[in-house]
């Protein structure tokens, strides 16, 4: 049985974010956190493939879905064991069921809301997380006037019963929709309830400690990355110091 933690008790890591993952032998590999990331895409392929018929599939075919090497794919794969054969691919059926388990997919995960405003009810409403395994439980707001409201099924409860809830409801998962000058507080509040993995939304970078995985969704840092590439339609030339550029001189 594969379990994927955070790096076991390390005085010096300078390397890329990576996670360890644990079999029966004990600590085997370090997992780069990239490849990690990579994995929920390869099932997302597998499971269309699934639904077209498929039944093998080979790395170049992932590759070539994902905008990959095959190479990538192989080395990816290799970090948790092998899964096919040379020459004959990989079962879609098998590798689908395998990468779940890394992941923890194969069980159903419970999640804590916090913040109920119109992205936080965008959220309860989004149909995509329980046929994936992830079922809202439970959501919260420090505003007065959410607090008691129906939403989705959930009754929105006070901050005050956060760890009551999260304790009864065996939650392990939390989203955070709140502004992004509450974020950091409502973090801190999720972690000291024990919560260790939690999904941010706000604008804003979260101090977390160790073993607490926090990741963060800002659509406008998306859009600002985009930009450079659109920009590389029209590179700007570099002059050298010193140097004139006659083609460039108005003529007067």
């Amino acid at each position: 049985m594969w379990v994927c933690v955070d790096p076991p008790t390390l005085t010096h890591y300078d390397a890329l974010p990576t996670m360890w993952c644990l079999t029966t032998q004990g600590w085997n590999v370090e997992v780069p956190e990239v490849v990690i990331n990579r994995l929920p895409q390869y099932i997302r392929v597998l499971r269309e493939l699934q639904r077209s018929g498929g039944k093998v599939v080979s790395s170049k075919d992932l590759g070539d879905a994902l905008q990959m090497t095959p190479a990538q794919i192989r080395k990816d794969l290799s970090y948790f064991g092998r899964f096919g054969k040379q020459g004959h691919g990989y079962n879609v059926v098998h590798l689908q069921d395998e990468l779940r388990k890394i992941l923890g997919l194969d069980h159903p995960w419970r999640i804590a809301l916090v913040g109920v405003g119109r992205l936080g009810r965008a959220i309860l409403g989004y149909p995509g997380f329980a046929p994936e395994g992830f079922q809202i439980v439970a959501a919260f707001d420090e505003d007065p006037r959410q607090v008691g409201q129906q939403i989705a099924g959930l009754i929105v409860r006070p901050m005050t019963q956060l760890q009551e809830e999260v304790r009864q409801k065996d939650i392990r998962i939390a989203i955070v929709a709140v502004p992004a000058d509450h974020a950091q507080e409502v973090v801190h509040q999720l972690v000291t309830c024990g919560v260790k993995s939690i999904l941010n939304y706000a604008p804003v970078s979260i101090q977390s400690p160790d073993g607490v995985k926090v990741r963060g969704i800002d659509p406008v840092l998306a859009l600002q990355s985009m930009t450079f590439y659109l920009g590389q339609d029209a590179p700007v030339k570099r002059q050298e110091p010193g140097r004139v550029d006659v083609g460039a001189q108005r003529s007067e």
